[in-house]
Order: structure tokens, then C-alpha cells, then sequence
């Protein structure tokens, strides 16, 4: 499958493509644009638009809180992960919403200096990978119980 989104990705655009390779199609391939030519590369192309104005895939609201484009696809492929919902509000806060996920600065801050280092949004998306792997295990962990990650002897072997 393809899909597309727009350029410059930082949070939300590289956790998609992480939880799509991850969960939905390890061949997954990913095109970045310009945010005006999205849906028309997407129509061209025959991709699946995903964070973007008009895409099915994008931030929404339900109930009086927001969701990001992370939250749309893991709703539409039906994906059911305690540790995915975790990692989604975490998303969901160092994409610039509201709430009291801790991690969410670190991620936010790892973006933008990974958006920054990175020569192009696939670069980015290659070496931000290794993070959402790493935190979608931490989450897992946590969701298991886990226990404070303040204490080292807490830590699994």
C-alpha cells in the first residue's frame, strides 16, 4: 500500500508510518508532499492520504476531546492494544494537545531535533523508528504494571 501526507513530519507524521509498518502493512510505502498537493498525489498515486485537511485519516473530535490522525488509524483498522492507546496519548500531547502525559515533552523534543538533524522526511522517518519501538515497549511494560521507572531495580532484566 501507499499512503501520503504532508512534508516536514515531526510527531503525529512519523507515528503513523511507525504504527502502520508496525501493525497494519510492513510494506508500507510513504510519500511526503507539499500539504496542498496531498489528495491530489494521493488520487494520482493511488495512496491513502493520512494527516491531512479532507483525509478520513486525520485529527478529529469525539465527545469533547481531540484525537490525532495516530488515533484514526488505529480506530479504523480496529486496532485493540492497551500498551497502542498509551503510546496514542502521548502522541496525541507532544502533537499539541492537552493533557498529562509525561513523556510527551521528551517525544515532542526528540522530533524536533530528529526533524532537524535529518536530510528528508524518510531519513526522519528511519531513524525516528528505533524511538516508537522503544516507547511502544515502554508502554507495554507500564501497562502491564510495570512500577516506577524511578527506581532502576524495577526495570525488567
Amino acid at each position: 500500500m501507499k499512503w501520503v501526507t504532508r512534508e516536514k513530519a515531526k510527531v503525529d507524521r512519523i507515528a503513523c508510518p511507525w504504527l502502520i509498518r508496525t501493525f497494519i502493512d510492513p510494506g508500507a510505502e510513504f510519500l511526503y508532499v507539499p500539504g496542498d498537493q496531498v489528495m491530489e498525489v494521493a488520487r494520482k498515486e493511488g495512496a491513502t492520504p493520512f494527516d491531512t485537511p479532507g483525509a478520513e485519516l486525520h485529527h478529529y473530535a469525539l465527545g469533547g476531546d481531540e484525537f490525532v490522525s495516530f488515533d484514526a488509524i488505529i480506530r479504523k483498522f480496529g486496532l485493540k492494544d492497551p500498551a497502542l492507546d498509551q503510546l496514542a496519548r502521548i502522541v496525541r500531547v507532544a502533537d499539541g494537545g492537552s493533557g498529562r502525559e509525561p513523556e510527551a515533552a521528551g517525544l515532542e523534543a526528540a522530533a524536533t531535533g530528529f526533524r532537524l538533524v535529518a536530510h528528508d522526511d524518510l531519513e526522519n522517518q528511519r531513524l525516528q523508528f528505533p524511538l516508537y519501538d522503544a516507547l511502544y515497549a515502554y508502554c507495554k511494560w507500564k501497562v502491564e504494571g510495570g512500577g516506577n521507572l524511578a527506581h532502576a531495580g524495577e526495570l525488567p532484566p
